[in-house]
């Protein structure tokens, strides 16, 4: 057989080619993702209502998806977010409304603060597992409550602090409802395309590992309880920030606003875990889905059944944990895995 008769193996693809071109797919559907997500923004900006909403669902969607850094890709199923949420809100209430501070300036530093509180709490949380984690977590949230509330000269106490109103881009306050919904829309972006990125980061597959198995993370090389710090850290921050634009949004807080349990602690959770939790798109899912159906209960039946829509929200908590355990994306995902099946075996 001559040399020519020889079949030549297949192109071997470089590894760089191939980075190249995985990285292209996911900026692409990140791109996607954020034109759809923006879609509403677009067709409802002259409608003060929906306005309203669509900021919030923006805002919610950054905060779930950053929850979804330790509790989606890392395992850990935090309920004292509301501590790193309320962080966030009070240093930036504090600098603004007492020292005249821009929020743009006070923003960052609020986070980092959040991040290092993040790390010193959950440095002896860390050693439980499962449930025990969350209720430790869940106690963290309960004694802000009370220290916010005890300290009334320095957070206002159950009064609360109030934002004077000046108007501005440098005070973060704004007269046309639009406005916010596009400062909400860059912040759930910017949370979005980080969680992009750590998906694709050696961090990211470390968080992944830790959330498959502890021990056999543990017995591969990986520093466990630094992969975990690390990922808490970064959640903390991104919480710290949608904190700082909740407070500039409604210019008012005390600590049942911040601290509630099934309006902060829980609602980051269930927004993951309704869309679809250690996914990308889930929590941002999850927050379209839930906060305008959350408004609908709200407004239907505050007046005749007070806290049923708490009572529904919850339900529908526990049948997505029963039924739908990856959320709605997984539901979506493994209905295209029978179709493509169905159709290769015909």
């Amino acid at each position: 057989m001559n040399k020519t008769d020889r079949q030549s193996p297949p192109p071997q693809v470089a590894p760089e080619v191939s980075g190249l071109q995985s990285g292209s797919t996911a900026l692409g559907r990140y791109l996607a993702l954020m034109a759809l997500a923006g879609a509403p923004l677009v067709f409802l900006a002259k409608d003060p209502y929906w306005l309203n909403i669509i900021a919030f669902t923006y805002l919610m969607g950054g905060l779930a998806a950053s929850w979804n850094i330790i509790g989606g890709f890392g395992g850990q199923f935090s309920l004292g977010h509301g501590v790193f949420f309320g962080i966030g809100a009070y240093v930036t209430a504090i600098a603004t409304s007492r020292y005249g501070l821009s929020p743009w300036l006070v923003m960052v530093p609020a986070a980092v603060l959040a991040a290092l509180v993040a790390m010193l709490i959950s440095w002896p949380t860390f050693r439980l597992r499962g449930p025990f984690f969350a209720i430790a977590t869940m106690a963290f949230n309960e004694v802000a409550f009370v220290l916010a509330n005890h300290f009334d000269s320095f957070t206002g106490g159950p009064r609360g602090i109030m934002i004077p109103f000046k108007a501005g881009f440098a005070n973060m306050i704004f007269r046309e409802r639009w406005q916010y919904a596009v400062l909400m829309f860059v912040f759930v972006a910017l949370v979005v395309g980080i969680t992009v990125w750590l998906r694709r980061s050696r961090l990211g597959y470390y968080l992944l590992a830790v959330r498959e198995d502890e021990d056999s993370a543990r017995a591969s090389g990986i520093n466990v309880l630094s992969v975990k710090l690390q990922g808490m850290a970064l959640s903390a921050f991104l919480t710290a920030i949608g904190g700082t634009l909740f407070t500039m949004y409604l210019r008012f807080i005390d600590p049942p606003t911040l601290f509630t349990l099934q309006d902060v602690g829980v609602k980051f959770a269930l927004l993951s875990l309704i869309g679809g939790v250690g996914t990308i798109a889930g929590p941002l899912l999850g927050a379209a889905l839930i906060v305008p159906f959350e408004n609908f209960l709200r407004a239907e039946l505050a007046d005749a059944l007070p806290g049923m829509n708490l009572a529904i929200l919850g339900l529908l908590m526990v049948l997505a944990a029963l039924f739908m355990k990856r959320g709605v994306v997984g539901a979506f995902e493994d209905l295209l895995r029978k179709i493509k099946g169905k159709k290769g075996g015909q």
